[in-house]
């Protein structure tokens, strides 16, 4: 499966959760949540990182495919704990990341793209490696992973950082990773990917999550910005169904109404429509 598809499939998992949630607990975090999210991460990380892993997450994931493709899956397992040196583990490793892309499932591919940059490191491997980690990040619900999955994304791109210091990917997925608790000051993160924009003003992600985390910290308008230039270049479903929120957030029901009605051509499912349908029935009356 392109990268391109496993994006979307993640940005629609994160819509659908937020949809179907009984607050906007994704977009709206008490101040003291956000200001001590790298102390969270901290203290989480020496209490969970030695539970958290591959065997850990990839239990959940197993229940969300099914028997038949958990069990080809299992049988790359078994064939990993037997395998007989680091060439044929590697190999391994790399067909069973791979598994879980194409089943979208970004945990447990994580793991084993780390496994993979640790052995081989290369840039594009680390990049790999953090990607899933935020993606996992993004479209989890399990808290007590959460920060592990954090803490491996800050861990991956800054070794990608060391190896390309220019690269823009590394220095997006850890300015997503730092604000997502990585490090002491959600403003580190914002800073690099300011700095991304900076160099790349038509960079996709840097835009996506400025804008999501100027919602976080309630600064729609700044979040209107970021999502209409997002639309400018590609209309896509994520940023039309974040100018929704943030237009209905401002109470501009008429600019909302249009831009659920887009994100609703956009990704024609039936369960999205009908929530869609939902909201936009609520902004009317």
């Amino acid at each position: 499966m392109k990268k391109s598809q496993i994006a979307l499939i993640i940005a629609v998992v994160a819509i659908m959760g937020y949809l179907f949630s009984l607050k906007p607990v994704a977009l709206i975090k008490p101040k003291e949540t956000r200001s001590s999210a790298g102390a969270n991460v901290t203290e989480a990380k020496a209490a969970t990182a030695t539970n958290i892993n591959v065997e850990y997450v990839s239990v959940a994931a197993k229940q969300a495919i099914g028997n038949n493709l958990a069990g080809e899956i299992g049988a790359l397992e078994a064939n990993l704990k037997t395998a007989g040196n680091d060439a044929d583990k590697l190999k391994l490793e790399k067909q069973l990341a791979q598994k879980w892309d194409d089943v979208n499932q970004p945990a447990p591919g994580a793991f084993y793209y780390q496994a993979i940059a640790r052995s081989e490191n290369t840039y594009q491997n680390w990049i790999n490696a953090g990607d899933r980690f935020n993606d996992a990040y993004k479209a989890g619900v399990d808290t007590l992973a959460q920060p592990v999955y954090v803490t491996n994304a800050v861990e991956a791109f800054e070794n990608a950082a060391k190896l390309n210091p220019d690269g823009l990917d590394a220095k997006t997925g850890l300015g997503i990773a730092y604000v997502n608790g990585g490090a002491p000051s959600p403003m580190q993160g914002i800073a690099l990917l300011l700095e991304v924009i900076k160099k790349d003003p038509g960079n996709r992600k840097a835009s996506l999550n400025l804008g999501l985390f100027a919602m976080k910290s309630g600064q729609y308008e700044k979040a209107v910005e970021r999502f209409k230039g997002m639309i400018t270049q590609k209309q896509e479903v994520e940023p039309y169904f974040y100018l929704a929120e943030s237009y209905k957030q401002l109470g501009m029901k008429k600019e909302a109404i249009e831009a659920y009605q887009n994100c609703k051509t956009l990704l024609p499912d039936p369960a999205f429509g009908q929530r869609i349908d939902e909201f936009i029935k609520e902004l009317k009356n």
